[in-house]
């Protein structure tokens, strides 16, 4: 079974939404709510720092990927706008 464009353009602008929202939650929270330090204790607000750090690292890495796929589906209309202005031939 295969999407049309646009099912496509919305599924991936519904995955991009949900991935920044993973990004813009874990990024504060670590940033607002989870404090500082903790040294060698490795108690549970350490341990909470780091899983949202790798949480927040992978989400980024499926956001760039994920807009990545977004440029390519939306490229002829960069492309046509592009031309358009004069910037590329």
């Amino acid at each position: 079974m295969s999407m049309n464009k646009a099912a496509q353009l919305w599924f991936i602008n519904v995955i991009s939404f949900l991935l920044f929202s993973i990004l813009s939650l874990t990024g504060l929270i670590n940033w607002l709510f989870v404090p500082r330090g903790g040294g060698s204790e490795g108690g549970f607000a350490v341990q909470l720092r780091h899983f949202l750090r790798e949480v927040h690292e992978w989400t980024a890495l499926m956001f760039i990927i994920v807009m990545l796929i977004h440029l390519v589906l939306h490229w002829t209309y960069i492309k046509s706008n592009l031309q358009k202005y004069g910037i590329i031939k």
